[in-house]
């Protein structure tokens, strides 16, 4: 006999919400729900293994909207994005340390296994955003890794999610164009595999985002693509690039 095992469910609601308490969102929000808690400041890398995982059940929220309700994880896009960087063409792998790169692309999203995916839509603002990852990722870094020894220390995966948020950097601002495609690239993807049933061109604002002409060039390439596959079902999309910027990302 065969064995369906369903989807698993996501808290994906509670992590954009304040606490039972009314007070604002800090990690323990999240923590104090969880069946199985990860010890904390133990000289194992063991408890950071196991919330890592969240990062693997938890959906990328945006395409929700859209009725893709068991899409892309938030490690699914970070795995990608992790393998665009070490394809760099040699006018950028020239100038960039592309070890790093493909790291950061592994670090800049951790603090959604606990903060969740929020989008613009959210109606959480920027600076919120800010602080809930930051704390989230002091909570991984010293909470869950701060006694831990050997390998990548948890304040060098600081130090690397800071360099991703503060864009200053020519690795961070590759690694935001990475983002970018990356999105758009699962953008086309989802269009093509529901038939042409649902148009996530909203989304195509993010390509003008993109900075390095490099990736630029990666991104024209994939939204020619999807002019001609729409153009192959005798379709027009709704929304195209010279549309206004809309306020959406996944």
């Amino acid at each position: 006999m065969t064995r369906t095992i369903s989807p698993p469910e996501f808290d994906a609601s509670l992590l954009t919400k304040k606490d039972a308490n009314g007070t604002h969102w800090n990690p323990e929000s999240v923590l104090s729900t969880l069946e199985h808690r990860p010890q904390e400041n133990t000289e194992s890398p063991v408890p950071f293994f196991h919330i890592l995982e969240r990062l693997k059940t938890t959906p990328r929220a945006g395409w929700q909207r859209f009725g893709i309700g068991y899409g892309e994880s938030i490690s699914d896009h970070m795995y990608r994005m992790s393998i665009l960087t070490m394809l760099a063409p040699e006018s950028l792998s020239s100038r960039l340390n592309i070890p790093r790169c493909t790291k950061m692309a592994l670090i800049h999203d951790m603090a959604e296994a606990l903060v969740g995916d929020i989008t613009p839509v959210d109606n959480v603002t920027k600076e919120e955003k800010s602080r809930r990852e930051a704390e989230t990722m002091d909570y991984l870094c010293s909470g869950l890794l701060g006694k831990v020894g050997g390998g990548l220390s948890g304040e060098e995966i600081r130090r690397v999610w800071q360099e991703y948020e503060d864009s200053e950097t020519l690795e961070s601002r590759f690694v935001h164009d990475i983002d970018k495609i990356e999105l758009i690239l699962q953008m086309v993807e989802y269009e093509r595999s529901h038939k042409g049933q649902i148009d996530l061109g909203e989304f195509t604002w993010v390509a003008r985002k993109i900075v390095l002409p490099e990736v630029k060039a990666w991104c024209d390439e994939v939204l020619k693509e999807r002019i001609e596959y729409w153009k192959s079902i005798g379709k027009e999309p709704m929304w195209e690039l010279e549309e206004p910027d809309k306020p959406n990302e996944a």
